[in-house]
């Protein structure tokens, strides 16, 4: 399921096994990156402005349906998570880093992928009461960088 929010989307991995959902929303960050990593290479070779994105992880309680009245009707998606979601992403921005992972969502990994996390310290989030444990990926996956004579990066 997606809402867009923003100039960002935000996807919901609804599994009966949180685990599972987990690993689903792992897998979809992966093959993101890998996707745009080919585009970003193809737009290079053609010299054509590239972009990149951050993202945020976590597991949490929402609740998503029509929402509105006669006039105006509008899926949406509400709850506690949603906010946290939206801060841990945006936090991407200030720690230079593409991926940023809950807590939450760190404990529901295989060990594995949570091997793969370092924890990047212990945030106070814009909204969210208590401070929360932030995770990212200890190598970031590379991305097609252009010279200046190609085109410009776009982030």
């Amino acid at each position: 399921m997606l809402k867009l929010i923003g100039d960002g989307v935000l996807a919901i991995f609804n599994r009966a096994d949180a685990k599972e959902a987990a690993d689903a929303a792992l897998q979809a960050r992966r093959r993101l990156a890998e996707n745009l990593s080919l585009l970003n290479e193809r737009r290079c070779g053609l010299g054509l402005a590239t972009t990149s994105i951050y993202l945020g992880l976590h597991f949490g309680e929402v609740f998503y349906g029509n929402i509105g009245s006669d006039e105006r009707l509008d899926f949406t998606v509400i709850g506690p998570a949603v906010n946290e979601v939206c801060r841990i992403a945006a936090s991407c921005r200030t720690l230079g880093r593409s991926l940023l992972v809950s807590e939450n969502f760190r404990a529901l990994l295989a060990d594995r992928d949570a091997e793969y996390l370092a924890d990047v310290g212990t945030f106070q989030l814009k909204g969210v009461r208590n401070p929360r444990r932030l995770y990212a990926p200890k190598i970031e996956l590379s991305s097609c960088q252009c010279s200046s004579e190609k085109g410009p990066a776009v982030t």
